[in-house]
């Protein structure tokens, strides 16, 4: 990833951050001349001087067969918003789209459910424990526990479990740092006027690099 120096972020701390408020993330894996795809909710352990990144993927989905093969990047997408050189105080200026997004590269260990049962039902249950918080439904939070054991083997026989462990983690937050205070405050402000919730979490973003 091209990163200018002004838009660098590597303090892990920022990163684990961004990916646990950002979690479903772009998954990449170029193997056998194809460049293999999938979009999945990833959780971010730190693990000694690791980062690990958990997960599980359905086992029809041929990606995982080729996660063994070689790298895997992992992209976490932030909040990210057009920007209108009216916005800023001085002239002339052009047009730019502000961003925020993580790159988290490394090996992918797979583990089947046949190999490793309580490492898959583990991944599954983090991930709901960790997004039934998040939910805005109302009543009492689902569990796994709650199926039935028959229909549990079944469910678990059709994931994969997995972990990448982190060898590159680097992020890019394009967010006007190369520009005057003033021109920032502008942007934040017509950001901070718009309805949508992504323009304001860009902006609240952006007012971070000001303090």
């Amino acid at each position: 990833m091209y990163i200018p120096s002004s838009d660098g972020e590597s303090d892990r701390d920022k990163l684990l951050d961004f990916v646990a408020r950002y979690p479903f993330a772009t998954v990449v894996t170029p193997a056998a001349g194809e460049l293999w795809v999938s979009h999945l909710p990833l959780l971010a352990r730190r693990r000694a001087d690791r980062v690990v990144l958990l997960g599980h993927v359905a086992r029809a989905n041929p990606h995982w067969q080729a996660f063994e093969r070689g790298a895997t990047t992992a992209i976490f997408h932030g909040p990210h918003a057009y920007v209108s050189p009216t916005w800023y105080a001085k002239a002339p200026a052009v047009p730019t789209w502000n961003y925020a997004v993580v790159h988290a590269t490394g090996q992918v260990r797979v583990v089947r459910a046949e190999d490793d049962g309580a490492f898959v039902a583990a991944r599954v249950r983090e991930l709901t424990e960790v997004f039934e918080g998040q939910g805005e439904g109302g009543g009492g939070a689902w569990s796994p526990s709650a199926l039935p054991e028959d229909v549990a083997t079944k469910k678990l026989q059709a994931i994969v479990g997995f972990e990448l462990a982190v060898d590159r983690f680097e992020g890019k937050f394009k967010l006007g740092q190369h520009r005057s205070e003033e021109d920032r405050r502008g942007v934040i402000a017509r950001l901070e006027g718009v309805t949508s919730d992504t323009s304001r979490a860009l902006a609240a973003l952006m007012r971070q690099t000001l303090d």
